[in-house]
């Protein structure tokens, strides 16, 4: 079989023998996901099905897509109520894929990520997923990081200035354009930063197509955890709003009779938490300016023909609604 872009498969065969238990036979992959984060494939060996994740090709930010740090979570969450895949085997040797990547296991479950979708499944089934969805993001943040090993995952001291600043450097760092949206939620996020919550494990990317989901309804793992960090989980809240603030630019699924409405979620959410909400407009304008600032790092991988698959062409232009809405959720919350 060819292999996928960024999976030679005679080299990870020749690996994989000695690294992942119960793999026989000859490998084959398919690339699952591409080009806009890390790089999933699905490996089978004609018997079993594992799941591989390595960084995307190409220009890749600093500090961004390690493999060890989202390894490193995944396994810490194993033994919790947070759903997430088994993890087998991790390689740091570029030798193999000439970047890092790890395997972990294959489950079950359907990431939604259009209205449609789950429109088909009717209001009732809807409304149960959504809140599942925002169930399970509660659970998470109930985690105590230092019960599962993760004291030391990041710093959770000034978390939000230290997120303000690392976005910014991250969108000069891939900027292809005069974007003054940017420049002034920039500098009304740094003029105003709040106290934050209790510390948290932060997935960095929650939303329902991040969250497989089985036939019962119910969440059987959280993927994509390139950016979980410590801090304040309220980031996290936001960002997944945000996305469905924006509708069709990345995915759609709140416009979908039965899912919970913007209040349901944070009325939901404060059921599980004691956290507050008072400066919640801050974390709705710091999760636009982050989403804004990752497709701003994957339109110019773009440019430069450095992404794999479809679908990148319009993502240039996604940006603008998602500064407007970060500059909007500003002043709703003043």
């Amino acid at each position: 079989m060819t292999s996928p872009p960024g999976l030679e498969l005679d080299r990870l065969g020749a690996w994989w023998g000695t690294a992942v238990p119960g793999a026989s036979g000859r490998l084959s992959a398919e690339l699952v996901a591409g080009g806009k984060s890390n790089l999933t494939y699905v490996v089978t060996d004609g018997t079993g099905r594992w799941i591989v994740r390595r960084p995307p090709l190409g220009h890749v930010l600093a500090t961004a897509h390690d493999m060890a740090r989202e390894y490193r979570v995944i396994s810490a969450l194993r033994d919790t109520a947070v759903p997430v895949p088994a993890t087998y085997a991790l390689c740091r040797d570029d030798d193999v894929l000439g970047a890092p990547f790890y395997v972990m296991e294959w489950v079950a479950g359907t990431p939604y990520r259009r209205a449609a979708e789950l429109q088909e499944l009717g209001t009732q089934r809807t409304r149960a997923i959504a809140e599942g969805l925002v169930d399970t993001l509660a659970v998470l943040h109930a985690v105590d990081p230092a019960a599962v090993g993760l004291a030391d995952f990041g710093r959770p001291a000034g978390f939000l200035e230290r997120q303000v600043r690392r976005w910014k450097k991250q969108l000069d760092a891939s900027r292809s354009r005069d974007l003054p949206a940017a420049d002034e939620l920039y500098a009304l996020l740094a003029a105003d930063v709040p106290a934050e919550s209790a510390t948290g494990i932060v997935h960095g990317d929650f939303r329902l197509d991040n969250v497989l989901v089985d036939d019962s309804d119910a969440m059987t793992a959280v993927l994509d955890w390139e950016m979980a960090t410590l801090g304040d989980p309220l980031t996290d809240l936001a960002l997944m709003l945000i996305y469905h603030r924006l509708g069709e630019a990345v995915t759609d699924v709140a416009s979908a009779p039965g899912f919970l409405s913007e209040d349901e979620i944070i009325a939901r959410y404060t059921a599980h938490s004691d956290r507050d909400l008072s400066r919640f407009g801050f974390h709705l304008g710091l999760a636009a300016f982050k989403l804004a600032t990752i497709l701003e790092g994957i339109h110019y991988r773009h440019l430069h023909g450095q992404t794999v698959g479809p679908g990148f062409e319009r993502i240039g232009d996604a940006i603008h609604d998602m500064l407007e809405a970060g500059l909007t959720a500003l002043k709703e919350y003043r």
